[in-house]
């Protein structure tokens, strides 16, 4: 989350004007994040979290995203419910910009995630999948095997000068993780960007999925390697095999891993390092000057690729 675009008192009106939700009482904007622009919006109907859509996120994608949280909500998975304006449309427009208004969930992000913490999102990322069984709209991967080539292959001098050496080993991952990329895994809707920061806690206890902008659908283990790398890294970014384990086996709980999806963990898990790595390195250098954000840092994810290149099977992960 962050803030790139920024409202006034008479578009904000102007907005909620197509809402049934009354007059702001309060509107602040969220620092954290690189994508969108949010608001922590308050009204006489409550909390909610105002969105307008900016850089990657194309509006023909939003009916796509704004019902995989519906969906989720009814089933009982703790995501935001999408607010419909008084059309029944789940978005609409802001400041030439999509817009688009959910329901507001208590809990804060864990800076420190521990085994709990990995576990609880393990199971609920399973809920997850197994919720959206049978969804019928569909949307690419965009940030797959040639999104990642797309946006590393023009700044590999960036990478160069971040660390030297790093573009010869990234474009070594690159063409590796191409090689072994698998198919015909069980695909499906999927989060794509469950980090830390888009989970919220009360305590132990999971309260809330966020932040639903880069859903897919793809491969359901793409989504559990995407979680063991945002989530079972140590702090010096070694892994922690505990944390896998403890993830893996909470996911195992409502939906076992097929022996095919367990075999191409490793390569899985190499590919979602490359994609985070390819969109910190894109940001690192086009984040706008003023934007109330900062960008993530790249060698983040070129350090976590070096466990992956170690990585002989699933047991290196816990599975």
């Amino acid at each position: 989350m962050a803030v790139y675009t920024q409202l006034s008192d008479a578009d904000l009106a102007a907005l909620l004007g197509e809402y049934e939700l009354g007059p702001a009482t309060s509107c602040k904007g969220i620092a954290e994040g690189v994508e969108n622009s949010n608001y922590l919006l308050r009204t006489p109907a409550g909390q909610f979290i105002l969105t307008l859509f900016e850089k990657r996120v194309r509006e023909e994608d939003l009916p796509f995203f704004m019902q995989i949280m519906a969906r989720l909500a009814e089933r009982g998975v703790p995501a935001p419910q999408p607010i419909a304006t008084k059309a029944g449309a789940l978005f609409t427009h802001a400041k030439n910009r999509p817009a688009a208004i959910i329901s507001f969930l208590e809990g804060v992000w864990p800076r420190s995630p521990d085994i709990g913490h990995c576990a609880a999102i393990g199971e609920t990322l399973a809920r997850m999948h197994v919720a959206l069984e049978g969804f019928e709209l569909e949307r690419e991967n965009t940030l797959s095997l040639d999104g990642w080539e797309r946006l590393i292959a023009p700044r590999l001098a960036q990478a160069e000068y971040l660390r030297p050496g790093l573009a010869r080993l990234i474009e070594r991952d690159v063409a590796e993780t191409r090689a072994a990329w698998p198919g015909g895994l069980p695909r499906g809707p999927i989060h794509a960007d469950l980090f830390p920061d888009n989970a919220l806690f009360l305590g132990d206890r999971l309260t809330g999925v966020i932040d639903f902008y880069f859903a897919c659908t793809d491969f359901l283990a793409y989504d559990l390697a995407v979680c063991l790398n945002a989530w079972c890294f140590a702090q010096e970014r070694e892994y922690d095999i505990a944390r896998g384990a403890a993830m893996i086996a909470a996911y195992e709980t409502i939906r076992p891993l097929a022996e095919a999806e367990r075999e191409a963990l490793p390569t899985l898990c190499r590919g979602a390092a490359l994609r985070f790595f390819a969109t910190r390195l894109t940001d690192w250098g086009d984040t706008p000057a003023g934007a109330l954000v900062k960008p993530k840092d790249p060698l983040e994810y070129a350090d976590k690729l070096a466990f992956h290149r170690s990585a002989k099977g699933a047991a290196d992960y816990g599975a």
